[in-house]
């Protein structure tokens, strides 16, 4: 919102110009997912919500099986610059790899443990193995910085894991696409090792370590 001034015959009058369109407060959030849906009908709101307008789904939200909210997360943080399409080749070549590392390895046997091939089961497994619990905020009491454990909320332990991932994949040798790198992480997150998932594991310790100032929290 903003508000400008007019001078019409030496006296200044306000008016609102609204700068971007908006809905009011009354809409609710639209259900594109199938999944959602029919979890909605199975209940008494469903009634409900056929009188309530609803906002315009967005053009990057879909209700195909193969939609992802934390792969479009992931998406969002490979893209550069706005080059949405060179971060869909990345994730896609990445995948690509996955399934191609999966395959190789049961024809192979040398890893028992591998049960899929779906690239997009190991990533959700990689994000959700490698998510943080605490983590350390640093808070000053008499003149003192003290680290503090306080729990992380699940937007910022998401944002995390897929930050933490993309560090590591970028930090590996440069003679290697990142498609490749990133794929090595993702395996090795969803199986229990790597780097991230060393990363976590300290992440953790210190919060242990430093749980007797934990009381600074809501001091």
């Amino acid at each position: 919102m903003l508000k400008c001034c007019i001078n019409l015959k030496y006296s200044p009058t306000w008016s609102i110009i609204r700068l971007m369109s908006a809905y009011p407060k009354h809409f609710i959030d639209p259900i594109y997912s199938k999944r959602q849906q029919y979890e909605c009908k199975a209940t008494d709101e469903y009634n409900k919500l056929i009188h309530i307008p609803a906002k315009a789904t967005k053009n990057d939200e879909s209700s195909s099986i193969f939609y992802n909210e934390i792969v479009k997360k992931m998406l969002n943080y490979i893209t550069k610059g706005g080059n949405k399409k060179l971060a869909r080749t990345i994730l896609e070549n990445s995948f690509e790899c996955m399934k191609r590392t999966q395959i190789e390895r049961i024809h192979l046997g040398k890893n028992q443990n591998c049960t899929t091939i779906d690239p997009y089961a190991l990533i959700i497994h990689a994000i959700e193995n490698t998510r943080p619990l605490m983590q350390l905020t640093a808070i000053k009491r008499g003149g003192v910085n003290y680290l503090v454990p306080v729990p992380v909320t699940e937007k910022r332990s998401y944002f995390l894991a897929m930050k933490w991932i993309l560090e590591a994949a970028k930090e590996k040798e440069r003679n290697i696409h990142l498609p490749e790198k990133l794929a090595w992480e993702v395996l090795d997150a969803a199986y229990g090792q790597g780097r991230v998932i060393k990363r976590k594991n300290d992440l953790h310790r210190q919060c242990e370590n430093n749980r007797a100032y934990a009381h600074y929290r809501w001091s």
